[in-house]
């Protein structure tokens, strides 16, 4: 491209994203009535039935396609609009968090997602793309994206993207690897004083195992993270514990990684059992996450775009690590950004009542339309840039088949 076709381009570029700002100024009502409806009424994860239908509404009137109940989910859904050859994937996030309701914010995540699908859906044919939105629902438990994946939710999507709620803006980060487990202890319950002898203490094989994985933390990783509570410790002073029951959290900084500290963590809850005679069952606890990598172009582009609209923000840097995230999963098939969109939150912090309250401020509200308006710009911006856009269909059309990578993250 010369320099006179590269000017051209940008100008295209700019008067496209004024097209997208002023499609989406027709329908904010609807999208900041979407956050706040979502606020006052939230649903944990896979319970996300009011969430789904009231997104599924509002895009199937601006004209979308829905499918409802999609890749084997009931509050899953896919909307699509134009019929482009560059798929681009707008995840939706919806569920709440028990007890203190959206405390992560995720009625700005889902909201400012349908505002971009809709900024952009008049202009999908003009562009050359489909505008796919997910609604991906259990982000905070069970990982409805890695659900999803093995679906083939996302098969043709050449680039996926959302924005999450946060105190400040920021391209992003990276997030460490989880994955969860219930640990159970059976033993057999005795009189503690007359005939100890005679039970299999419970409660002494999860000593053991906590014992072991303290001893193992001075060989943890960099960034490894060994985190859990007990749930059940026994009925009463003068019985041996017939049942211990835990909950356990394993994070690394790679999925490699994490497959090795479950196979040591595995072994700490093996030797409880080894060593008192109870028996151990441990369960994996919904599908596990793996780290984010997000695509640097990608990201270059949200960082013009929302710099554009006037926000501060934080370039991005893979050294820094966030808690943990199921569009890690899709991030390893499907290049990708999860930036972060801020408000003011006072000294509240996320996962914290307090954070909740601030979810439907006038500034809340200003980033579900800014990350909604910053998503569509930056998909502009590669569907219009020639090296952009062969570069993602390039890739797409690389992609291993369907299964081999969708795993990633896959239990150890």
């Amino acid at each position: 491209m010369n320099t006179s076709q590269a000017t051209q381009s940008a100008q295209a570029a700019l008067l496209l994203r004024e097209r997208s700002r002023a499609f989406l100024t027709t329908r904010q009502d609807a999208v900041l009535d979407l956050s706040h409806a979502l606020h006052a009424d939230p649903e944990l994860a896979y319970e996300e039935h009011r969430a789904a239908r009231r997104i599924g509404d509002l895009v199937e009137r601006a004209g979308f396609s829905v499918t409802r109940g999609a890749y084997g989910l009931p509050t899953a859904f896919s909307a699509t609009a134009g019929s482009g050859d560059l798929v681009i994937g707008i995840c939706a996030e919806y569920d709440a968090l028990p007890g203190i309701g959206h405390a992560c914010g995720h009625n700005v995540n889902g909201a400012a997602s349908v505002a971009a699908a809709l900024a952009l859906a008049p202009l999908a044919d003009e562009l050359g793309i489909t505008v796919k939105l997910l609604g991906t629902p259990a982000e905070e438990s069970g990982g409805g994206k890695v659900d999803m994946l093995r679906e083939g939710a996302f098969d043709d999507v050449a680039a996926a993207m959302m924005v999450h709620a946060a105190p400040s803006d920021s391209v992003g980060m990276s997030s460490l690897a989880i994955s969860s487990w219930n640990v159970g202890y059976t033993g057999r319950a005795a009189h503690a004083a007359a005939m100890p002898e005679r039970g299999v203490n419970a409660a002494d094989a999860m000593m053991i195992a906590q014992v072991a994985i303290a001893a193992h933390r001075q060989q943890l990783r960099p960034g490894a993270v060994v985190s859990g509570i007990v749930t059940r410790g026994g009925e009463a002073a003068n019985v041996i514990p017939a049942r211990t029951e835990a909950s356990y959290d394993c994070r690394a900084v790679t999925s490699e990684e994490l497959a090795e500290l479950q196979t040591r963590i595995r072994a700490c809850f093996e030797a409880g059992a080894l060593a008192t005679g109870a028996e151990l069952a441990l369960e994996a606890v919904g599908n596990d996450y793996a780290d984010l990598r997000q695509d640097f172009a990608m990201g270059r582009a949200y960082l013009a775009a929302a710099r554009d609209l006037g926000r501060r923000v934080q370039d991005l840097d893979p050294t820094l690590r966030g808690g943990s995230t199921d569009m890690g999963n899709v991030s390893h098939l499907v290049p990708t950004i999860h930036p972060m969109i801020g408000y003011d939150c006072g000294d509240a912090i996320m996962h914290n009542p307090e954070f909740t309250r601030y979810g439907v401020t006038a500034q809340a509200d200003r980033a579900v339309l800014d990350g909604g308006l910053a998503m569509a710009w930056t998909v502009i911006g590669l569907a219009t840039d020639p090296e952009h856009r062969r570069s993602l269909l390039t890739r797409l059309a690389a992609r291993a088949p369907r299964g081999a990578e969708h795993d990633a993250g896959a239990r150890g």
